[in-house]
């Protein structure tokens, strides 16, 4: 019965390790105070048609739901700054940012996404280059 009990808690142990994220989460103030940061990089992993219906200044936009997501970041982002994402409500970026700290990339991801931000009354913008 130790030995099943043992095998059972390791088990556990380990689903618990394997299920960790390998990114940051934050809310809408930490979120705004991160991307005050002119190191830190804004990406937007929605789709061109939502981001053109507003984003957060400065962001970049690589769809993840794209089959060459992973390569279009490697080509266009560095691995040695912090990358900020975000989608429409923190699920699509939550993905994208754990996709991408498995390629090392230190990503902070924005709980509740743009909806959060909007409700917080925090700026948008629907210009692509600023």
């Amino acid at each position: 019965m130790k030995k099943v009990l043992t095998c059972l808690l390791t088990l556990l142990g380990l689903n618990t390790a394997c299920g960790q994220q390998n990114f940051e989460n934050t809310d809408v103030q930490g979120f705004a105070e991160l991307i005050a940061d002119a190191n830190v990089i804004v990406l937007d992993v929605r789709t061109a048609a939502e981001f053109a219906e507003g984003h957060i200044q400065g962001a970049i936009l690589i769809d993840q739901g794209q089959s060459d997501f992973v390569e279009k970041v490697k080509a266009a982002l560095p691995t040695d700054k912090k990358i900020a994402i975000y989608c429409r409500s923190g699920r699509r970026s939550a993905n994208a940012a754990g996709r991408l700290a498995d390629f090392g990339y230190k990503c902070v991801n924005l709980k509740g996404g743009i909806i959060a931000w909007k409700e917080a009354n925090m700026p948008v913008t629907k210009r692509h280059y600023e």
